[in-house]
């Protein structure tokens, strides 16, 4: 298959800027969001988190099959991308509404909003994730191909996290303010995906012309086992990840005493992490996937022990620690998703059954499961150590928060480590499984058809 021109990669990548739009809100500001402005408790924040996001895990894997049997003039994936940005948009500006209700009105809201939310989210997210196997098959490229995402997907985030705070007081403050700023975030999603949807094609040379069955889909989920291995490293990459970004609203309005911290904060240590990108394809190249994610997690593991150890008045040694931390977590976030397409042709070469949809959707059902518990684990520690909103915080309760910004991400990622020493799928096994699928459909064409 030719290589991917610069312009497709782009045009694919600007998606994860829009996507993050998205994922960043929810992720970083949605809980003091719930507990600050919207006003739940942090006990119902927990449950309403861990509710929608079990929800929203749920869903991958329908939302993975359907796109696999899906069959139109814009391919399998890509009408997903032309379909679901609008009301991905109008849902996330309801998330983010205060009704005027009463408190049992207003957590039915917020259950029902971010319930759906999560369902639309995966509507659009799935099949933009699985179009990495159906742009290339080249290992290298899809390093690349990840990498520019990730870019792009790192700016999304980053803009989130620093120009959130800002945008919602320039635009009325409150929960004018937050309402408005999603609302600005929803035009530009929407405005990139269909960039998206626009300038790219669906290229992988043998796609199926029927629909796989139920069968046929499981027995490349269990038939897989460098896919249990990635689904391993993303769950845990997205709880560490989950830890240090929704508990850091937290510390640096209460530990820190400075909430105007937060957004210079995040420019630091996102910003390092997006610089960071630029050495994970050379990375990848001399020490493997696995092993560009080993050196990822060493250099979060000390980024968690300096920052426990740092007094929350050090604000120098605060920004370094958790630049440090972010850095850690970069190969994971490039590469778990470079990873993945190389699963696809491993179970291919195993069952002859090529399925993009049910293997990334499987995946990102695991991931969310890690969001999932992340986000519940974060908000009923805050309950646990007695977090009460708005109000001056114990000893305990400032101790519990210093915690889930360190010591939570640092064990999350020794577990992280050891499981890297379990895949096996390099660049030479894969080529070599490349190798033998293309001569398996010049051998036996009219069957590879069929599948």
């Amino acid at each position: 298959m030719a290589g991917v021109t610069s312009s497709t990669r782009f045009a694919y990548a600007v998606g994860d800027l829009g996507i993050n739009l998205y994922f960043m809100s929810a992720m970083t500001f949605l809980l003091i969001f719930y507990t600050d402005v919207f006003g739940l408790s942090a006990e119902v924040a927990a449950w309403v988190f861990l509710v929608a996001r079990v929800i929203d895990a749920v869903t991958d894997p329908l939302i993975g099959y359907l796109a696999d049997r899906t069959r139109s003039r814009w391919g399998k994936l890509r009408p997903y991308l032309l379909f679901g940005p609008v009301p991905l948009a109008l849902i996330s500006l309801a998330t983010f509404t205060v009704p005027d209700f009463d408190d049992a009105g207003k957590i039915a809201w917020a259950y029902a909003t971010y319930i759906l939310f999560g369902i639309v989210y995966t509507v659009v997210t799935i099949p933009y994730a699985a179009m990495t196997a159906v742009l290339t098959d080249n290992h290298d490229e899809r390093t690349k191909l990840s990498t520019l995402r990730m870019a792009c997907a790192f700016a999304g985030g980053w803009g989130v996290s620093v120009g959130m705070m800002p945008l919602v007081g320039v635009l009325g403050g409150g929960a004018d303010g937050w309402m408005w700023t999603m609302a600005l975030f929803g035009v530009a999603a929407t405005a990139l995906l269909w960039w998206t949807f626009a300038d790219t094609r669906e290229r992988t040379v043998a796609t199926p012309t029927r629909p796989i069955t139920l069968a046929e889909a499981g027995r490349t989920l269990v038939s897989n086992p460098p896919l249990a291995v990635v689904i391993l490293v993303f769950v845990l990459g997205m709880l560490a990840f989950t830890f240090r970004q929704a508990s850091a609203p937290f510390y640096f309005k209460y530990n820190v005493g400075r909430e105007e911290l937060v957004s210079l904060y995040f420019s630091v240590t996102l910003g390092v992490m997006f610089l960071g990108l630029a050495a994970v394809p050379a990375l990848s190249a001399r020490l493997g996937k696995a092993g560009a994610i080993r050196v990822g997690a060493v250099i979060a593991m000390l980024g968690g022990v300096g920052f426990y150890l740092t007094p929350a008045d050090n604000a120098v040694m605060v920004f370094v620690w958790g630049a440090l931390l972010s850095l850690g977590g970069a190969p994971v976030a490039v590469l778990g998703w470079a990873m993945i397409p190389d699963t696809v042709e491993y179970a291919e070469w195993r069952t002859g059954v090529r399925a993009d949809g049910v293997i990334f959707s499987t995946a990102s059902f695991f991931q969310k499961m890690g969001k999932a518990l992340g986000g519940w684990a974060v908000a009923a520690l805050l309950a646990w150590f007695g977090y009460v909103a708005n109000q001056p915080q114990t000893a305990e309760s400032l101790h519990g928060i210093l915690v889930l910004m360190s010591i939570c991400p640092l064990l999350v990622n020794v577990v992280l480590l050891g499981a890297t020493f379990l895949y096996r799928l390099d660049g030479k096994t894969h080529e070599r499984i490349v190798a033998a699928l293309r001569e398996r459909a010049e051998a036996f064409p009219s069957v590879r058809a069929q599948q």
